[in-house]
């Protein structure tokens, strides 16, 4: 059997959002509290789909595709993040299905260096009406398949 090894990002794959450690988001020994970092995953996603006009904006969604639920999430938190300043968080989509994307991320260092965090979170796409997983647009799957990494 043939184990083919997947592609590895780097700092020039994917989406990289920059992001500001506040003093809120630390614990009482001035490390960034575990819950936070989904959070920082979560502002990543909005920072990635708002410009491309998907978001949540006065009461309803702008495009129907972005009526998403989170089906999984999975960290593995490798190096504490101390103190307020600034770190970033990097996306990329590891696989796209018809009505799913399981979106890989790294959260890092600034200058990349130190991988503070990584982990996955599935998005299925659901329709809004029967909350059962419906297929993306067409539109929807291109801008996905730019976060893919190629082989």
């Amino acid at each position: 059997m043939t184990v083919t090894a997947r592609p590895q990002p780097t700092l020039d794959s994917g989406f990289l959002a920059p992001t500001p450690v506040y003093y809120d988001d630390l614990d009482s020994m001035g490390l960034v509290h575990n819950a936070r970092y989904a959070l920082m995953v979560e502002r990543a996603l909005h920072a990635f789909w708002e410009p491309r006009g998907y978001a949540f904006a006065n009461g309803t969604y702008t495009h129907p595709d972005a009526f998403v639920a989170v089906a999984e999430y999975q960290i593995s938190y490798k190096m504490p993040v101390r103190g307020t300043g600034h770190i970033a968080v990097q996306l990329w989509i590891d696989q796209l299905g018809d009505s799913s994307a399981v979106y890989a991320f790294r959260i890092v260092s600034a200058d990349g260096a130190t991988v503070h965090a990584e982990g996955r979170r599935v998005h299925i796409r659901l329709d809004p009406k029967t909350l059962r997983p419906t297929p993306w647009a067409p539109e929807t799957k291109a801008i996905c398949e730019s976060l893919l990494l190629s082989a």
